[in-house]
């Protein structure tokens, strides 16, 4: 029994030698291969000595024998993760490739602000309405007092389908339908994708959000409008937001007008500023009290009813509320821009 447990000695004491001389795969392959092999393996020998022993020594040499096995297992497995590490690194990834961190999903930031401004009117009594993308021309212009022809359509012009199908460029048709199928009292608003043709740059896109507004009832009047409109941008910005009310011309609202805000974005007072031109100056928004003609397209009596309407672009809006420099950072799908707004 002293002799086998010399030999077991001698054999650890060997492989350790070996194993510190150890510099590559290559090497590290032929000392398991010395020492592991099942045919000729030191192990593999000293395994078939124990048939030599007798039958009471055998269970603690046995013991001895598998305790030296693991020992060289383990050495040989930890010294081989270190030499096939980076070649399995190299032959099962594409170090070119981004990491491949995980992230949650979320709402997009011009979704989230339209909830914002959703949220605020709901408090003042509104309800949402939604319509298609795909309109006729007769509820995008007709209904609306843009007739055939009518030089105020250069402006809103858009994507026809066919001669009498295109892509909304408001979502005003949304109005006439509603008025269509309820009389008054209505107090509506109406978010959706829009389309026209604009040319691109830090304030304007040819596909954008818009929200308008929609009040008709006995005795509304432009008091009303303004009233509305200070309070809804208040709650959106802040109690010291500067505003002004222009007069302006829109074909389905008489008298309009165009709301303006302070710049959010130079505070008014850079002269170089990309977004208000250095006027310091921002549109925010048009509006108006509903021509009478439209009220009469949809059969509500204009002698017995008013009513206001309003409108403005969620994304531009947002870009104003966060003083964003370009619309077009919330399109680019830069995940660093997008994540700010729902990491907070």
């Amino acid at each position: 029994m002293k002799d086998f447990k010399d030999k077991i000695d001698n054999c650890k004491k060997d492989f350790d030698r070996a194993f510190r001389q150890i510099k590559d795969e290559k090497s590290l392959q032929e000392l398991r291969n010395l020492y592991l092999s099942r045919k000729r393996g030191s192990l593999t020998l000293l395994f078939k000595d124990l048939t030599t022993l007798k039958p009471e020594e055998m269970p603690a040499a046995g013991r001895m024998v598998n305790s030296l096995k693991n020992y060289i297992q383990n050495k040989i497995q930890t010294l081989k993760g270190k030499f096939e590490a980076p070649e399995k690194v190299i032959k099962e990834m594409d170090l070119t490739l981004p990491g491949r961190k995980k992230y949650w999903g979320a709402p997009h930031p011009v979704h989230l602000f339209q909830e914002e401004i959703e949220n605020i009117f709901i408090s003042m009594g509104y309800s949402i309405e939604e319509g298609p993308e795909i309109e006729t021309d007769y509820y995008n212009f007709e209904a609306l007092n843009f007739p055939p022809h009518h030089p105020a359509r250069d402006d809103w012009d858009t994507l026809y389908l066919t001669d009498n199908l295109l892509l909304r460029t408001h979502t005003s048709p949304v109005q006439i339908r509603v008025m269509e199928k309820h009389k008054p009292p209505i107090k509506i608003i109406i978010p959706g994708k829009v389309f026209r043709r604009e040319t691109l740059d830090p304030t304007h896109l040819p596909m954008f959000y818009q929200l308008e507004g929609l009040v008709v009832d006995k005795g509304i009047t432009f008091a009303h409008l303004k009233g509305t409109l200070e309070f809804f941008l208040k709650s959106l910005f802040s109690e010291k937001i500067k505003m002004r009310f222009r007069p302006a011309f829109f074909p389905f609202t008489e008298p309009s007008a165009e709301v303006d805000i302070g710049c959010t974005v130079c505070g008014s007072k850079d002269e170089a500023c990309r977004v208000c031109g250095g006027g310091g100056w921002i549109e925010i928004l048009g509006s108006g009290m509903v021509d009478p003609q439209v009220l009469k397209n949809v059969n509500i009596d204009p002698e017995a009813y008013t009513g206001f309407a309003f409108g403005l672009g969620i994304d531009r809006t947002a870009m104003f509320a966060y003083r964003i420099s370009d619309m077009r950072y919330f399109y680019e799908n830069d995940l660093k821009f997008i994540h700010q707004f729902f990491l907070k």
